[in-house]
């Protein structure tokens, strides 16, 4: 099998295998270059952060959401039963601490 192709056409392929070799090295040279790697480290850096915030955003928001259905009926007023006793528990809590501070500075 012999090859039919002018000199011509030879030199013309081998210009053209030339020129995809000197683009794909650009790329391979921007690809490799540390502002390049630098650059993609801190999309992936500030997209994982983004995420992670983005999780904890709905967890916290799930979490308030929850506690409010506890301490609220549907049409939004509160449920006395459950206020009363938490907020008793929370003077208990700050009085207590008062206490501790005032024995601690005399």
């Amino acid at each position: 099998m012999s090859d039919a192709r002018t000199p011509a056409q030879i030199e013309a392929d081998i210009v053209r295998r030339r020129e995809q070799l000197a683009v794909t090295l650009d790329e391979i040279g921007i690809r490799v270059h540390p502002k390049t790697i630098i650059g993609d480290a801190k999309a992936r850096v500030a997209s994982t952060v983004d995420h992670t915030a983005g999780r904890a955003f709905v967890a916290v928001n799930r979490t308030v959401s929850d506690v409010k259905a506890r301490f609220t009926h549907e049409d939004g007023a509160p449920r006395l039963e459950r206020v009363i006793p938490v907020a008793l528990v929370a003077v208990a809590v700050v009085g207590l601490i008062a206490v501790s501070a005032r024995k601690r500075k005399g």
